[in-house]
C-alpha cells in the first residue's frame, strides 16, 4: 500500500501539500483591526465623558443661579454649585461666574476628564439665568 491517496487527499483539504497553510490568518487579521476598535471604543467613552461633564455643569449652574437668585436661600451659588457636581469633576476644573442686576445670570465650566492621549483640555460651560427674588419686581 502506497501513501500516495493520503497526499492527495490532504492536499485537497488544505492539508500541507505543495499550498502554503492559511492557518492563523484570521488571527493575523484581528491583530490588525484591533488598533482600529480600540481607537473607536475609547472615542465612544471620551464622548460619554464630554456628556456626562456637560450634564454636570448645567446641574451646577442651575444650583448656583437658583441659590443665587433666592431670598431665603442657605450658602452661596458659589457653594452650592461646587455640591451640585460629582467630585472626580470637580477636581479637574471647575469655574464659577455670576453676574446680573435685576436676572442673575450663571455660567459654570468643568473640565472634561480625557481618556484619550494627547487630547488637548476639553471644558463643558452652561448658562442659567434666574429673576432676581430681592430686585423688588413683585416678590
Amino acid at each position: 500500500m502506497t501513501t500516495r491517496p493520503h497526499r492527495e487527499r490532504d492536499r485537497r483539504r488544505g492539508r500541507g501539500g505543495g499550498r502554503d497553510s492559511d492557518r492563523g490568518q484570521v488571527a493575523m487579521e484581528y491583530l490588525g483591526f484591533l488598533p482600529l476598535l480600540l481607537l473607536v471604543a475609547m472615542a465612544a467613552i471620551q464622548l460619554g465623558l464630554a456628556a456626562y461633564a456637560a450634564n454636570q455643569a448645567g446641574t451646577a449652574a442651575r444650583a448656583g443661579a437658583r441659590t443665587a437668585a433666592s431670598v431665603d436661600a442657605r450658602g452661596t451659588g458659589q457653594s452650592n454649585a461646587r455640591d451640585a457636581v460629582s467630585d472626580w469633576v470637580e477636581d479637574g476644573g471647575f469655574t464659577y461666574r455670576q453676574s446680573g442686576g435685576r436676572d442673575i445670570t450663571v455660567t459654570v465650566r468643568v473640565k472634561v476628564p480625557s481618556v484619550v492621549p494627547g487630547l488637548g483640555d476639553w471644558w463643558a460651560e452652561r448658562s442659567t439665568t434666574m429673576p432676581d427674588e430681592r430686585s423688588g419686581t413683585g416678590f
